[in-house]
């Protein structure tokens, strides 16, 4: 099953990336094979949500309920839809020097041929979607704190 964890070093604060996750209404702007997204509802501490993805031929709808913990986690829930589960949690520490995210993602499909087609590009696919946030922080909030050259991963 697809499995991928990153740490990375954003020269933003965890509350600008905590924000920028949370806002899951916006991913259709900016998150590869996001195609749409329906918040069902919202509180401070919690939001339930339909999203929809599509890659090649398929298209699917899934429901999660995602946590708040501002601003230090958000973690998604898998509800309904296409996925046997669906694990992800985002967590954001203040450094010095910026904010360093822990991103996990666990995921199964039902279908054997949907989890066959993303299993192929599924690390391509997981970067190309963590660097859609980075890009995003800088469309949002401008330069980084920090210079890009400075800002490396701390692991893969």
């Amino acid at each position: 099953m697809p499995t991928h964890a990153e740490r990375k070093l954003l020269g933003y604060t965890p509350e600008q990336i905590f924000d920028l996750v949370a806002k899951v209404e916006d991913y259709p702007k900016f998150l590869p094979w996001c195609v749409g997204v329906r918040v069902i509802s919202r509180t401070e501490n919690e939001l339930v949500a339909d999203m929809s993805i599509g890659f090649g031929p398929f298209r699917e709808t899934f429901t999660s309920r995602v946590s708040l913990n501002h601003p230090t986690e958000v973690r998604v829930r898998y509800e309904k839809g296409p996925f046997r589960y669906l694990n992800n949690v985002w967590k954001f520490s203040s450094r010095p020097n910026g904010c360093l995210v822990d991103f996990f993602v666990d995921f199964e499909f039902k279908s054997r041929i949907l989890q066959a087609a993303i299993g192929v590009v599924f690390n391509e696919a997981v970067r190309l979607m963590v660097a859609a946030f980075v890009r995003r922080a800088r469309e949002v909030y401008g330069p980084p704190l920090v210079a890009p050259s400075t800002q490396t991963p701390v692991s893969s």
